[in-house]
């Protein structure tokens, strides 16, 4: 049965979507603000959210899981950890906004701006 089973796949397999969404993870760290299509913005809000939550609480063992989960990105975990997740400390999630921004000339996919609040 396919009952909870509801994620975005983007046709790729199970390996190439995780290392799809850590990238993108990667790049809304590094540049605190990414245009891409709707759907993968959706897809990498939670993701994102929960490591900025985990970097509240700046300890080595977080700052090990952080970077494991973020392909070991040193720059990103540091920035994660000293500038962005201080600025969040007394915030419970809602982290991120998703701004939409109309379909792209292309082929029409629609388009977003996620950015930290």
């Amino acid at each position: 049965m396919k009952h909870h089973k509801n994620f975005r796949k983007f046709g790729r397999e199970k390996n190439q979507r995780k290392a799809f969404i850590k990238g993108l993870a990667v790049n809304l760290i590094r540049h605190e603000k990414i245009e891409t299509t709707e759907a993968r913005a959706k897809e990498i809000r939670p993701f994102v959210e929960r490591l900025v939550t985990l970097a509240k609480e700046d300890t080595v063992a977080r700052r090990r899981l952080v970077a494991s989960r973020i392909l070991n990105q040193e720059p990103e975990t540091k920035k994660l950890f000293t500038e962005i997740a201080p600025k969040y400390k007394d915030v419970n999630g809602g982290y991120l906004r998703i701004t939409k921004l109309g379909q792209r000339i292309g082929d029409g996919s629609p388009i977003a701006i996620i950015e930290f609040v």
